[in-house]
Formats: structure tokens, sequence, C-alpha cells
């Protein structure tokens, strides 16, 4: 299956696709660190901004594997409707980036620490996307 390019795509192809899941897969690893060091308030903001790239990153992955071309525009929401065409699993994709998407400001930019348990489910949906990704590569 293929989606339509837009000037907010640029194509992209295996090659890309391994070298953003790999990416995906270290922002994801060390968040899992900054979740698990008790020692400093701020790490949870870590975590949680790192879960969005991770997310990001997997999206594009997926993206260049199945549809050729990845997103992108500035607007990160366009990520989302791309990746929902992907078959299978398009839809739970987009809705794991898009609630990454919905924590990204306050994530990032926000002056509220993110709490421990926030930033933990960040990288699960994180997590997620990255098995998607994977399955995606994988067929």
């Amino acid at each position: 299956m293929s989606a339509r390019k837009s000037s907010s795509t640029s194509p992209c192809g295996r090659p890309e696709a391994l070298a953003r899941l790999l990416q995906a897969r270290k922002f994801a690893e060390v968040a899992s660190f900054c979740i698990e060091d008790l020692s400093d308030d701020a790490l949870p903001n870590v975590a949680a901004a790192l879960a969005v790239l991770a997310g990001i990153a997997a999206s594009d992955a997926a993206c260049c594997a199945r549809l050729k071309q990845r997103p992108r525009g500035q607007d990160h929401r366009e990520a989302e409707a791309l990746v929902a065409t992907i078959h299978p699993n398009g839809s739970t994709m987009a809705k794991d980036l898009s609630r990454l998407l919905n924590e990204k400001d306050n994530a990032q930019y926000g002056v509220m620490l993110v709490s421990r348990t926030s930033a933990a489910k960040m990288v699960g949906w994180a997590e997620r996307l990255i098995d998607s990704a994977s399955a995606v590569l994988a067929s």
C-alpha cells in the first residue's frame, strides 16, 4: 500500500527505515534508564522527551519501510495521518503517536515536571510503536 506523496514528505526506503528504527530503540533505551534513575526529579521529563523522539523515529521507520516516504513537515501531526495508512496496525500506531505528541510540549518545553508514572506510560507507547515498526520491517 502506498500513500499519496505531498510536499511535506520525503522519499526513503529500507536503509533509512533501519536507521530510524535503531535510533528509536536507543531513544527508548535511554528513556528507560532515566525512569529507573531516582537521583534527579527532572529525569522523568528527559525520559518523556526521549519517548516522543522514539515514537517519531519508529513512525518514520514504519513509513519508510511500507510507504517509501516519511513526513518532513513542521507539524508532527502529519505523521499521524501518514502512519495511519500502514497496513496492518496503522491506526494503532497513529493512536500511540498521537498520545506521545499530546505530551510533547509539556515534556520538552513545559515548566512542570512530568511524573515518573506519566513518563513510564509514554515510554510504553513508544516501545509499542517500535514493536509495530519492527513488525513492518520484518514483513
